[in-house]
């Protein structure tokens, strides 16, 4: 479970390291409003897969409407089509 801490806890960050875990990260905030997170590197590591995963399904979204708004090529016009980028 998330926990929500002042930043001025971090004067003792043990007791605030202490708290984070897979998770369960810690939110800090300042002046009462949400500022900072502090998450194990096992949830940046989901978060970094995920916002990779995310960028992919839009730029697979935008082939898929330019495909159908332009008229998609056949396989074989897509080998030629590669075929002399490479030359």
């Amino acid at each position: 479970m998330a926990s929500i801490k002042p930043v001025s806890d971090l004067r003792n960050y043990n007791t605030v390291l202490e708290d984070v875990s897979a998770g369960s990260p810690v939110y800090l905030t300042v002046n009462g409003r949400g500022r900072y997170t502090i998450r194990d590197i096992a949830d940046d590591d989901e978060f970094e897969k995920a916002k990779a995963m995310l960028r992919l399904m839009c730029e697979l979204n935008s082939g898929r409407r330019e495909g159908e708004e332009q008229g998609y090529m056949v396989a074989e016009d897509v080998i030629e089509y590669l075929s002399s980028k490479r030359k």
